[in-house]
């Protein structure tokens, strides 16, 4: 385990972190998107797949293959994730400690929006900023619609840097919560990262320091810790 405790930017009575956490496998326990597909896929997704990670393929083309056929209304699809995703514990804590704090809080993630939209609105947690991919049900299929990438990452279809790179402005603590590869760059570019799976890998091997989170409780307690760092009350601002 490669951990070591980040405080650069902390101190006297400035502090503007913002916090963003990946969705698929960090904020849901489960990968929700291979849950849809597990469902309604059939065989034909793991062959889509197989293909692209051999071909080596991008993750947005292979979403919109998975995707694009099947044949199962928006309706059905989020009743599906209300009744079958998870959301990490603590992370309803996580969001009232934000708010409380006036600390910006946002999903980023590849995954399609009709899916992170219904485990939160059936947590109550409709106002929690989500940049996915936007997606609009026709009788001809799913179409995709990319609104947050930029030139020379559109393979990923969203590009979470560009995301966290419009805080940066107000926001100079960036806090990562991630696990997979499309994290890597974020993380990378983070100032204090919270990591598991794949991204934890990547972290060891690029000497990125970083903290391991099973859930989000670990998150919270350090977010506790570095506000007391400054002595500042942001509920009064």
């Amino acid at each position: 385990m490669h951990i070591l405790r980040i405080e650069r930017n902390f101190g006297g009575n400035r502090l503007n972190p913002a916090v963003f956490c990946d969705f698929d496998d960090t904020t849901a326990v489960e990968n929700v998107a291979n849950l849809i597909l597990e469902r309604f896929g059939g065989d034909n997704w793991r062959k889509i797949r197989e293909r692209h990670m051999d071909t080596g393929g991008s993750l947005r083309k292979y979403q919109e293959e998975a995707f694009f056929n099947l044949n199962v209304s928006k309706d059905k699809l989020e009743s599906v994730v209300r009744e079958n995703a998870t959301l990490r514990p603590y992370f309803k804590d996580l969001v009232g400690l934000c708010k409380s704090n006036n600390i910006p809080l946002a999903i980023v993630t590849l995954g399609l929006d009709f899916y992170v939209s219904a485990l939160l609105q059936r947590e109550g947690l409709d106002a929690v900023p989500c940049y996915a991919v936007s997606t609009r049900f026709l009788p001809r299929g799913i179409d995709f619609i990319y609104s947050q990438t930029r030139e020379k990452c559109d393979q990923w279809g969203n590009c979470k840097c560009a995301i966290i790179d419009r805080y940066r402005s107000e926001h100079d603590y960036i806090i990562y919560v991630g696990d997979g590869r499309s994290d890597f760059c974020p993380a990378e570019n983070a100032d204090l990262v919270f990591a598991r799976s794949y991204l934890a890998d990547h972290c060891i091997q690029n000497d990125i320091n970083y903290k391991e989170f099973d859930d989000f409780k670990i998150v919270v307690d350090e977010m506790r810790r570095l506000l007391t760092l400054t002595g500042s009350d942001r509920k009064r601002r």
